[in-house]
């Protein structure tokens, strides 16, 4: 799956080089400047993620700044505390986390619109901590010999790191706001874990898998600041 992204990615940088190639031969008479600048905003899906289940909050800032036509440097910063609810098990992971990576718009805009289809990779980073809030033994030789430790347990400085590549597109709804859309396709490369208990929600990267793969989610609103026009 993670090879089917990358190949994807090379695929959109090959398309667009000979578009681009065959549109300057065709319009290298007419340029048409558009808006260069900082572009800030939050991804709306996590409130409303939190006021729907109890069991969790989450809070994140996006951004990017555009250094060329096609590229972006970009970034996200969050916060989040989730709830994890096991057969044998209940836990909390609570703790802030950053990505930052590139994104490369495929779409090619018409005059002065400045809206995107865009690929995106990510390095992700996470430091948290995990309470291990109840969790069941056994005391005998059935299933119904247990007996339920309500004491929590916190470890604390655990860290996270992850890459991730997305698929999303942004337009441009009003004079520089933009609403937003994308997935992603995670990797988890090191998390740590609490003695003697499995990490299974990593703040930014999600829920952990056994296969150590995830995906993600966001919905932004973001406000260009425009610096210059090329």
């Amino acid at each position: 799956m993670y090879r089917f992204f990358i190949s994807f990615f090379l695929l959109f940088f090959i398309v667009d080089g000979f578009s681009q190639q065959t549109e300057e031969t065709q319009n290298d008479s007419i340029v048409y400047k558009t808006n260069y600048g900082f572009r800030l905003g939050i991804d709306i899906s996590k409130p409303i993620r939190a006021m729907i289940q109890s069991d969790y909050k989450g809070l994140e800032l996006v951004g990017d700044y555009r250094i060329s036509k096609k590229w972006y440097i970009a970034s996200e910063i969050g916060f989040e505390e989730k709830i994890t609810k096991e057969d044998y098990t209940n836990s909390t992971a609570k703790g802030s986390y950053i990505r930052l990576g590139v994104n490369y718009n495929s779409y090619k805009n018409w005059l002065d619109m400045n809206n995107e289809i865009f690929l995106g990779f990510r390095y992700g980073f996470a430091t948290f901590e995990q309470t291990l809030n109840s969790y069941q033994i056994n005391t005998g030789n059935t299933v119904f010999d247990s007996q339920t430790i309500t004491t929590p347990v916190t470890t604390n400085g655990l860290t996270a790191h992850w890459s991730e590549i997305m698929v999303g597109i942004k337009a441009e709804v009003f004079n520089n706001i933009f609403v937003g859309i994308s997935g992603s396709y995670k990797v988890m490369i090191n998390v740590q874990d609490p003695p003697n208990f499995k990490t299974h929600f990593a703040p930014g990267f999600n829920r952990v898998y056994v296969s150590n793969t995830g995906f993600g989610f966001n919905y932004t609103i973001s406000y260009l600041i425009p610096f210059s026009k090329k």
